[in-house]
Order: C-alpha cells, then structure tokens, then sequence
C-alpha cells in the first residue's frame, strides 16, 4: 500500500493571493482541480494508513489480535490498504477526469508507466534482495521461483512465495496490477468527454457494482492461491479514488458539500471500521471468509477509504492542522519506505530483543519496529526513492 504505495502529488507553483478570505477559498477550490496540484492533508494520511498497516501486523504477531473485542478492532486495521487504493485511485485517475472536462491532458501511457516503475520497482528490489538473501527464515527457504515471483510483484499468482519479511506485499502486487489497468480504464472511457464527462461518475459507480460480485465467481486457481488477493476483487476500492477524482472536477456545490464534510464523513469511516471488526468484515484471524462477507469488507473499505479522503480533496479550503504538519509530511514522505521495511524490521525484533511471538507485548513491539523501521523508510527515500524519482523526471519528463 501500497504506500504508501503511491507518491507524493507533485506540488505546482503557488496560487496568487485573494483579497478575501472568501475568494482565497475560491481560488484553493478551483486550483486543487489542476492535475499535480499538492494537496498537503494527503501525505498526513497517507502516513497514518502506512502506520496502520503497521499496527495490524504487530498485533498479529504479538497475539494481541486474539484479545477480546480490542483484538478485532486492532486486525482490522488492515483497511489502512483500503486508504492507500483509494488514495491511488485519486492521484492517478485525477489527469483524466480533468482532461475529460478540458481542464487538461492525460499522460502518455507510456511515460505513466515509466514513472509508476521508478518510483515502485528500485527500493522494493532492495527490500527483496535485502529479506531473501539476510533474514534467515526467508532465505533458507528461498529458491528461484520465490526469488522470480516477488522480484516480479507476481507472488499473488504463484503458490508458497509469499515469505517471511514480504508478506504485505501481496498489495503491492495489486497496486501494481492497478497501475498497468488503469491506461486500458482511461482508454475505455476516452468517448466519455466535453458534455458526455456527466456520464463518468455512473461509469466509475458501475464499475465499482460490477466488480463486487467477483468473490462469486467460482475462479479455479492452484493451491495456496486465493482469487481474492486479485486486482479485480479490490477494484471498487480504486475506484472510489476514481470516483473522487471525477467529484473534483464536477460542477455540483451540493454534493461537494455533503461529500466533503468531515464531521459526516469522518464519524461515516468510524462507524465503518467499527462494523468491518465484526462478522460481516470476515471471520477473526487468517480464516478464510465466505464470499459475501468479502463481498461486506469490500463495501465496507470502500466506505472507509471514500469517507476519509473526501473531505481533504473536495473541501481543499478546509485546513487540517495534523494532517498538514511538518511530522506528518516526513512520515507522508518516509510512508513507502515505512510499508515495504516494516515487516522485515519486525521479524528481526522478536529475537533481537528476546521476545516470544503471539505471547504479548504489543505496544513495545509497535515502538520498537516503529523505531527501527523509521530510519530505514527515510535512506530509502533520499538514496533510492527521491535520486531515482528525479533521475526519471530529467529522462523522460
């Protein structure tokens, strides 16, 4: 998750100040509708989705998921992911909503993909070279088809190369899975442009319906493989990032409003999480759910996602104090590096600090993998991330 799984928005030259407050708010409106404007909330939670994460595995680990009530609170913040597809959804589909309503152009698919690629593929080949060759657990047992298919971001498809220290990045695979769609998705609805863009929000909706029903269909797959960790089974996730995307650029003050007011949305995501830790989220643990409660996390996720960013893209004159702070733009910044480190990191506390997995000590094992892991998101970010982010943008623009 993704960092996340996705970068920073590309910030653009500054608005020129308004006379008024209310004509300031104007301009931030019309101006967070420019594709690359930096909308600064995002990167706060884009952090606490990657420090989510995060918190989720530590409590599987630990044995605290297994509390009661707590426990299940505490495993289903793996609808951090949730935000990071969304938040994917957004950034990405957003130069396409706006070139539909000529507000202008969509990247060349190839140019997308270059990026997409330098700014995924470099520091997580460092991870997997990094976990495959000096975690003991994950090297012992890492022959060549492990190495191939997390090399390749295709261990969703084949059995028993999910590893130890790589495990979270079965989402990756899907992030990525997303990334090389999403050209064919905005070719699919290039005809839908200039007084037709009115058709786009029904479009991504339907696509979103469609894609629910896929946990139905009975799809054969090999041992150990599950066609739930597909990308067509967390589509209506990306397509909620779809789906604001097209908000934004839509001429409906109402629904701007309504959408974008956080207390309803944010107390919405609440009510949300606190049902996705029940029943209808999936049975507790690693157990395998029945196709309609994927079916409920699905809507559940979309739900949450959706609630949480709305408010920061469809009301961008509303300030948020955190979410736009120097600490939570570090970690916004740090929060792939945060992602693609963390399970490793934690592997290596347990028998570093003499700590027995599932017998407790969830909040010094949370400190601990969240001090350790820090450092290494932040060398990720300025000597492979950033270098090679920049390098790409002087080659192909």
């Amino acid at each position: 998750m993704t960092a996340t799984l996705h970068p920073p928005s590309e910030p653009v030259p500054p608005v020129r100040a308004a006379a008024s407050p209310e004509a300031s708010a104007d301009l931030d409106a019309r101006s967070v509708r420019r594709p690359g404007v930096f909308v600064p909330a995002l990167e706060g939670m884009r952090a606490l989705a990657a420090l989510g994460v995060m918190l989720t595995h530590v409590a599987f680990q630990t044995g605290a998921a297994g509390y009661p009530v707590i426990g299940r609170v505490l495993e289903r913040f793996d609808m951090a992911v949730a935000v990071f597809f969304v938040l994917s959804g957004f950034l990405l589909w957003r130069p396409h909503a706006a070139a539909a309503r000529g507000l202008g152009a969509s990247p060349p698919a190839g140019r997308y993909l270059l990026h997409r690629a330098a700014r995924i593929l470099p520091a997580y080949w460092v991870v997997v070279c990094t976990v495959l060759i000096l975690l003991p657990n994950a090297a012992h047992t890492a022959g060549l088809r492990v190495w191939l298919s997390n090399l390749a971001l295709t261990q969703v498809f084949v059995p028993y190369t999910l590893t130890d220290g790589l495990t979270q990045m079965w989402s990756l695979s899907v992030e990525v899975a997303f990334y090389v769609v999403l050209p064919l998705l905005a070719f699919a609805m290039v005809w839908l442009r200039g007084a037709r863009a009115r058709w786009r929000v029904p479009a991504v909706l339907g696509l979103a319906f469609v894609f629910l029903g896929w946990n139905f269909i009975p799809v054969p797959t090999p041992e150990a493989i599950h066609a739930d960790n597909w990308l067509p089974g967390y589509l209506p996730w990306f397509a909620m990032g779809m789906l604001l995307a097209e908000l934004t650029d839509l001429e409906a003050p109402r629904w701007r409003r309504i959408a974008g007011n956080r207390w309803l949305m944010w107390p919405l995501a609440v009510a949300a999480m606190l049902l996705a830790a029940t029943d209808l989220g999936g049975p507790d643990g690693l157990k395998h759910g029945a196709p309609w409660q994927y079916v409920m996390k699905t809507v559940l996720g979309a739900v949450i996602g959706f609630s949480l960013l709305a408010p920061l893209v469809l009301r961008p004159d509303i300030r948020h104090r955190w979410l736009e702070s120097r600490t939570a733009a570090t970690l916004g910044r740090w929060s792939y590096g945060i992602f693609i480190w963390h399970l490793a990191v934690l592997s290596i506390v347990f028998p570093v600090f003499g700590i027995i997995p599932f017998r407790g000590h969830f909040v010094l094992v949370y400190v601990l993998t969240l001090a350790f892991t820090l450092p290494l998101a932040a060398a990720s970010f300025a000597l492979v991330e950033e270098p090679v982010r920049q390098w790409m943008r002087r080659r192909v623009g």
